[in-house]
């Protein structure tokens, strides 16, 4: 019980960002929850958190730490919601958000296997490529793709997302294959415009770290979904997520280059306002997308 008080409260100081509205939420005093991060790290050795008179931070194993003890706090709710919900059957709205262009290909197509397992649940789905406010517009969940900014929201790592450069056999017997990232300034590369969400460029490991260049050509866009059609008509080179070009590359009609210099996955997150008394209709959506984007199979098909 006292491992299991430690993680909560690490995990509620974490979100929160301040002991007192950690110990608040717990009916506790700020103390107590200060002495339980405490031995939390003694019991490590590390250190989690950095605590000043202003702020508190995650320390990078606190960052870690945190993701795991989100998924295994999630884990032990659906366990005890599944044993005392006996009879119980989810109901009621689930209201749920995604990107637009992966709901459709991944969210959207599983909507009805979940309502046909659960008859009594009514959904509602939000396509749409703006951070969607989950808490002040009253969403259930989102799903989320790429790199999570910090908040008080609770996340669940669903699967890895890779990205890769894709380019036609045309284009590439028209202007070349680039073996170095640093050559994509001699191409024509098809990139977000400056006020859509991939702000940072396009990322690669390149001598054991992650740079990001920002490439540029005659066309750039908003919309992702753009992005993918001009690349598919041969106008140059695209970065684009592996869910989103695999079956063209299968079938022949993109090739994936600069692959030796891909960097690490970032994630597909489930994320919801909190952990506590969660609606049983949303920890099943939750449970029910970590099984379908944790089978492989699912991917390929």
């Amino acid at each position: 019980m006292d491992k299991l008080k430690q993680l909560e409260s690490f995990t509620s100081v974490a979100t929160k960002g301040s002991l007192t509205a950690a110990a608040s939420a717990e009916g506790v005093a700020p103390a107590v929850v200060g002495r339980r991060i405490d031995a939390l790290e003694a019991r490590l050795g590390v250190k989690l958190l950095v605590r000043t008179t202003r702020r508190i931070t995650l320390t990078h194993e606190g960052s870690a730490f945190l993701e795991d003890c989100q998924r295994l706090l999630i884990d032990l709710a659906n366990a005890e919601a599944s044993v005392s919900a006996g009879g119980v059957k989810a109901s009621g709205h689930l209201r749920i958000t995604a990107p637009g262009g992966f709901g459709r290909r991944h969210v959207a197509p599983l909507v009805p296997r979940f309502l046909a397992t659960h008859p009594e649940v009514n959904v509602s789905l939000n396509l749409s490529d703006r951070v969607v406010d989950i808490v002040n517009e009253s969403y259930d969940c989102a799903v989320r793709v790429g790199d999570l900014p910090d908040s008080s929201l609770v996340s669940v790592r669903l699967a890895d997302n890779r990205r890769q450069c894709v380019a036609t056999p045309a284009y590439l017997a028209r202007a070349g294959t680039p073996e170095h990232p640093e050559e994509l300034n001699r191409h024509q590369c098809l990139t977000l415009s400056s006020d859509a969400s991939q702000t940072r460029g396009w990322a690669f490991r390149i001598d054991d770290n992650v740079s990001y260049l920002r490439p540029s050509g005659r066309v750039d866009c908003t919309d992702g979904q753009v992005l993918h059609d001009w690349c598919a008509a041969g106008l140059g080179i695209a970065w684009r997520s592996t869910w989103e070009v695999e079956r063209e590359i299968g079938a022949g009609q993109l090739v994936s280059v600069l692959d030796d210099f891909a960097a690490p996955p970032n994630g597909i997150y489930a994320v919801f306002p909190h952990a506590k008394h969660l609606p049983l209709r949303v920890r099943l959506w939750i449970d029910f997308l970590k099984h379908s984007y944790g089978d492989g199979a699912y991917w390929k098909s």
